[in-house]
């Protein structure tokens, strides 16, 4: 998601913000948060708040610190008024809310970044953004290349063989450089996985590569280690040059931080988002403005 994308989306969730100087929280109101979510109808978002709420219990939090049901006054017409359902809901309530969202939304993703860290900067968001979208990305990977080795044990081809498709892929992809040649450029320990430590692009250059190779060995069935490691050189091959047309060779990409630290430090911000957004006011009904 680009700078610009995420400011205009940045504007819209800091329009519906509300605040409590004497509980000194900020808090959201459900219906008002509901259509920037992508959420078009109030049952489903609904169904989605009541899941946040259970993974709220789960996690052993109480959930009336962040979750309030309230009844809003909403007119109908010129000067009819209906009482409806509605949420108030702390930073780490909407937290939960995306979490439980569609991560496919992209209003989701944002939200996930948005609502996580304590600070509206928007520079802490791309932050967070560009880190959720890079683990995300190893994490189809791994789905990938999950894939790619069930596809070959079933094709006569054992782990040792799997081992050396890969390799091929790598030096097919890495202009001549073998995975072992890479971790040596990066300074990756020689037991962890290269991918763990490569940038979001050369992460999804790789997984393209691999999702085509799944994809001929099942429609063409290609048995055997020769043919599969044949496949699979020729994508990384074509990955590459493609990324060769706008310039980028991913041998030469600098190493991204250890992805398994990114995790920890995300798992531990999210361990502490909890307690430190505060608990809601005590409010019984709000009548819109």
């Amino acid at each position: 998601m680009d700078k610009k994308r995420v400011g205009q989306i940045k504007e819209r969730f800091d329009l519906v913000i509300h605040s409590d100087e004497s509980a000194n929280i900020e808090f959201w109101f459900a219906r008002e948060l509901m259509s920037l979510l992508g959420y078009e109808r109030w049952e489903n978002f609904d169904k989605a708040i009541l899941r946040a709420m259970e993974s709220c219990e789960t996690s052993g939090i109480e959930i009336a610190d962040h979750f309030r049901e309230v009844t809003k006054m909403v007119t109908l017409g010129s000067t009819a008024k209906r009482a409806v359902k509605d949420y108030m809901l702390t930073r780490y309530a909407c937290y939960l809310i995306a979490q439980n969202g569609d991560p496919k939304k992209e209003e989701i993703a944002f939200a996930q970044s948005y609502f996580a860290v304590q600070t509206r900067k928007q520079e802490l968001i791309e932050e967070r953004i560009a880190l959720i979208e890079r683990t995300e990305a190893r994490g189809r990977l791994r789905e990938s290349e999950k894939r790619l080795s069930q596809n070959i044990y079933e094709r006569g081809v054992d782990d040792a063989g799997f081992g050396r498709i890969r390799s091929s892929g790598d030096q097919a992809l890495f202009g001549g450089h073998s995975t072992q040649d890479m971790k040596y450029r990066l300074g990756v320990n020689e037991k962890r996985p290269l991918a763990d430590f490569l940038p979001t692009l050369t992460i999804a250059a790789k997984n393209l590569a691999t999702e085509m190779t799944n994809y001929n060995v099942e429609e063409k069935d290609l048995q055997g280690e020769q043919a599969i490691t044949g496949e699979h050189v020729q994508n990384n091959l074509s990955v590459r040059e493609m990324l060769g047309q706008r310039g980028i060779k991913p041998e030469d990409l600098p190493p991204s931080e250890d992805i398994k630290k990114l995790e920890r430090r995300v798992k531990s911000q999210e361990k502490k988002l909890a307690t430190q957004v505060g608990k809601l006011p005590e409010l019984d009904d709000i009548s819109d403005k």
